[in-house]
């Protein structure tokens, strides 16, 4: 199963500026920050794939 949930924060981040593809722009920025030591509360970021399948199901993660 892929990686869905990027966490950051606290000086440390899953996710970098490299992912933007995968955690879109904000997300990717907010990991980024993270690792440059910024103070940024701590989060997580579900990627664009995750996203997208949310969409495209009716708005659900139930199995159809």
């Amino acid at each position: 199963m892929e990686k869905m949930v990027y966490f950051y924060g606290g000086g440390i981040a899953e996710g970098s500026a490299k992912m933007k593809n995968l955690l879109g722009g904000k997300g990717a920025n907010l990991a980024e920050m993270a690792r440059m030591g910024l103070p940024v509360p701590a989060g997580f970021t579900i990627t664009t794939e995750v996203c997208d399948y949310y969409w495209k199901h009716d708005r659900s993660f139930q199995k159809h």
